[in-house]
């Protein structure tokens, strides 16, 4: 038997008996949301729900608090099969907006350094597509949950920033192997896209171009499809991204679309999985 995976609509038995293999809520996670955030509103729900706190509840592959999508939770003992489910391929739909870099590589930090946009349009970019495809080695953000020494890398990226060091030093973090499947433009504009056009009612190209403190103004977007293993952070990629073109970049909005075989139109609103779990 395998774990029974939640789908809209359906109806699950208050008795965790029912469930041998348990449970796979696939959520779509919500915009400034933690993926903690929603582990710990599904556990209460999960715990209220079958009438017991002796339940293991967790997700399998964590996202971004600026990201939004598939999110999935386990239940019981499909905690079990949480490691597998990460190891899946991911497909994304990210903005990198070029001509401008963050500490964080993405809008958590505000901007800190501007750079020229001379030669970087649409063509240029999928011109260095092909570098990025197959097996390669990079350096994840030291904005991340990579361990280093057993220190979060993010814990020791905010104490440099505190002691005014650059956040960046190649010897904190070691390259790791990826793979990038597909990586495809979808658009190509000016500005920057506001973070909600994600929302899950708005299309995929759906925007707002603002000039706020993440700086729109002389920045170029470009909205990608990528598909990749597990491992790949996004954001090191719209790094390296804006290196190729002898630019900055960072990631101004990040969608998960798929995770493995769950894609984010099939997924539960956190309203919808506590509406189940009610």
């Amino acid at each position: 038997m395998s774990a029974v995976i939640a789908q809209k609509g359906g109806v699950l038995s208050h008795s965790l008996e029912d469930y041998p293999d348990g449970i796979i809520l696939p959520l779509d996670k919500p915009w400034r949301w933690t993926s903690a955030d929603l582990v710990r509103k599904v556990k209460y729900a999960v715990f209220k729900h079958f009438g017991s706190k002796h339940i293991k509840v967790g997700h399998a592959g964590t996202l971004d608090p600026l990201a939004t999508g598939v999110l999935l939770i386990c239940v019981g003992k499909a905690t079990k099969q949480a490691d597998a489910l990460q190891a899946h391929e991911k497909e994304y739909v990210a903005g990198v907006s070029f001509g401008a870099t963050t500490p964080s590589y993405d809008r958590e930090k505000e901007i800190d350094a501007r750079f020229p946009l001379e030669g970087v349009d649409a063509a240029s970019l999928e011109a260095v597509f092909p570098r990025f495809l197959g097996d390669q080695m990079q350096v994840a953000p030291l904005f991340s949950a990579k361990s280093v020494d057993g220190v979060r890398a993010y814990e020791t990226a905010r104490k440099r920033l505190r002691e005014g060091l650059p956040v960046e030093d190649g010897n904190i973090l070691k390259a790791s192997p990826i793979h990038i499947s597909a990586l495809e433009l979808l658009d190509f504009c000016d500005g920057v896209p506001e973070n909600e056009w994600q929302r899950p009612d708005a299309s995929a190209l759906q925007r707002i171009l603002v000039n706020d403190l993440a700086g729109g103004e002389g920045l170029r977007t470009a909205t990608l499809r990528v598909q990749c293993s597990k491992g790949t952070y996004i954001r090191a990629l719209a790094r390296d991204l804006g290196e190729a073109l002898g630019t900055g970049a960072f990631l101004s909005s990040l969608r998960r679309t798929r995770s493995g075989d769950f894609r984010v139109e099939n997924c539960l609103s956190p309203d919808a999985c506590l509406q189940l779990l009610a």
